[in-house]
């Protein structure tokens, strides 16, 4: 991979997005002329197209991009720790209106209603077929990132096999997993069979107890748990594609899903397997495809080499060039494409004489309003959804601001729920876990029982109400703020600080463990005291399983008590030392 930065930038650019009107101002008729802003010119030998973190959104979505994206130490100021216009001034190009609206949080409503949805696997299938038939089925693969399975109400109650379905229909050839794997093993292993890919994960092995007692193994020897690698043949080049799913799964979820199986990053594992891969099978481009989140993917490609190309996931970031990273062995390029069904990834390949001798990469927005729904998905997405309809459509109430979840500290439907939990708890705080999936809701929109489990579901659901004392409410502050902000990416798990409600702390993310949260105070304003204890409403336990009942009946509850919501507060902190940094919002930078 020869190409300099400025060179790549000036050889690829996304896809033309200028002059597109919102659907509501344009003639069914000019639809298929609109189409032509997803033409994507051939370039090189191969093409990959790549899919992450759709967190089962099999219908078009709004998702807000995140204000507050912060990058500590080395990733200060450096991609993904980028939001709103200094996401677009890094860029080596101008992005169009609809492309700053899709990578950005700026004026966020107001471009909603312009552009519309995002997303939606009907849309989706249109544009892979489009880009597989422009460039050549047998030289074109689909990959899938992982976090596929979970996130809807239809895959909670399906076990995910929707979503196995519905990716058979799409054609992704390959994945890999992360919340795969909060269904039970046997779960996991029986969606596998019914899946028309291969599920991929050099990283996942059966640990050496279960092995003993004839747990089942891809490869009892070597211990992995699913097949490491794929070697494809495309046109006339062959391509290795390794899967790492997420190294921490039994930390950041229940280890009680998945028992006999062990996780990790495993770099020392996978160099040996690249070496061996490229030795025997004499590939010509090796690809990891990673659900390590981006911040490990960059610390990986420095210390691993041989690897031409990691398409990433995990950490929900839509990144629309990618970073070339320097290492023993050449360069790796790393890529990380964004969450919720709202972009699709195009990495072509140039191979010369056995190996890559340039790329072309684009990252595509899927605007739903410009991409006519595939009628053969649409009518599975109908079927499948339609012995729930009757759960998923009651209105719950509505809102009157603008409802969404992603950023590093808080977000107004992550306040919801802590409010939700605090009321019908009858609690003093509420915690709730950080996660980075969850669509968003503009002002005025009716909240369904949908949309609340778009945020909600989990096959760990139960809530809990218990005493804590502050400083054992402080720890896990700590504890959550490390795996943020550690400034080593490997001790970083993804996902976003506890989000709290009642509850207000100042935090300093360039400090180290134990003391970056200081000044806890409750709404009242009284200071948190280390030996009191304190009533503490939460869910989504990892270790123990509690008893309450789901997180979505709880919020439901308090949401039809509401009748209409309104945030007007958000239990976010007092940063300090940050005020500068590029992955926070700066003063006239925009609406959110």
């Amino acid at each position: 991979m020869s190409l300099s930065r400025r060179e790549f930038s000036s050889l690829v650019g996304m896809a033309g997005l200028a002059g597109i009107l919102p659907l509501s101002k344009q003639s069914r008729a000019s639809y298929s002329a609109e189409l032509g802003a997803y033409h994507v010119p051939n370039y090189g030998s191969v093409r990959l197209l790549h899919m992450t973190d759709c967190h089962a959104q099999l219908l078009p979505i709004y998702f807000r991009e995140p204000s507050v994206n912060l990058g500590i130490g080395a990733a200060k100021g450096q991609p993904p720790h980028l939001v709103g216009n200094q996401l677009l001034n890094n860029l080596d190009r101008k992005l169009d209106a609809a492309s700053q609206h899709a990578f950005t949080y700026l004026n966020f409503v107001e471009a909603a209603k312009t552009y519309g949805k995002v997303g939606g696997f009907a849309h989706l299938k249109t544009l892979v077929d489009r880009l597989r038939q422009q460039y050549g089925d047998t030289r074109t693969l689909l990959l899938d990132g992982g976090d596929t399975w979970q996130g809807s109400g239809t895959a909670y109650w399906t076990r995910g096999r929707d979503m196995v379905e519905a990716s058979n229909l799409l054609g992704v050839d390959i994945m890999t997993g992360h919340w795969e794997f909060t269904y039970q093993d046997k779960e996991v292993r029986d969606n596998i069979k019914h899946f028309n890919g291969e599920f991929l994960a050099q990283n996942v092995k059966v640990e050496e107890e279960a092995l003993f007692d004839g747990a089942e193994a891809f490869d009892e020897e070597s211990g992995h748990a699913f097949k490491p690698y794929s070697i494809r043949k495309m046109g006339d080049h062959r391509v290795a594609v390794i899967g790492q799913a997420f190294p921490y799964t039994p930390i950041a979820n229940p280890k009680r899903f998945v028992p006999e199986w062990e996780f990790g990053i495993n770099d020392g594992d996978l160099q040996e397997l690249i070496n061996e891969v490229r030795q025997t099978e004499k590939p010509d481009a090796v690809v990891l495809l990673s659900h390590n989140g981006m911040d490990v993917d960059l610390k990986l490609a420095s210390r691993v080499s041989g690897i031409d190309a990691i398409l990433g996931g995990h950490t929900h970031d839509g990144i629309p060039e990618p970073l070339i990273i320097e290492n023993s062995g050449g360069k790796t390029l790393v890529t990380n494409a964004g969450s919720n069904g709202k972009f699709l990834g195009v990495l072509d390949l140039k191979i010369t004489s056995g190996r890559v001798s340039g790329f072309q990469y684009r990252l595509l927005p899927i605007f739903s309003n410009l991409l006519a729904a595939d009628q053969k998905m649409q009518e599975y997405i109908d079927r499948v959804r339609a012995p729930y309809l009757d759960r998923l459509t009651p209105v719950l109430g509505h809102t009157q601001g603008l409802l969404y979840r992603r950023g590093n500290f808080n977000g107004t439907y992550d306040q919801l729920i802590c409010d939700a939990q605090r009321t019908v708890g009858d609690a003093q705080i509420s915690l709730s876990p950080g996660f980075r999936w969850g669509t968003s809701l503009l002002p005025g929109a009716p909240i369904t029982m949908e949309s609340l489990l778009d945020q909600t579901c989990i096959t760990y659901p139960e809530t809990y109400v218990r005493n804590m004392t502050g400083s054992e409410i402080k720890l896990i502050l700590e504890d959550v703020c490390d795996n943020l902000f550690n400034p080593d990416p490997y001790y970083q798990q993804g996902g976003d600080m506890v989000r709290v409600g009642g509850l207000n702390y100042t935090c300093d993310p360039t400090r180290s463990i134990g003391g970056r949260i200081s000044e806890l105070t409750l709404d009242s304003g009284k200071q948190l005291e280390s030996s009191k204890s304190y009533r503490v409403a939460g869910w989504a336990t990892t270790g123990s399983q509690s008893t309450g009942r789901p997180i979505w009946d709880v919020v439901a509850e308090y949401i039809r008590d509401q009748g209409e919501v309104s945030i007007s507060t958000l239990n976010s902190p007092k940063l300090l030392n940050v005020a500068r940094n590029p992955g926070l919002v700066q003063p006239g930078s925009g609406n959110t």
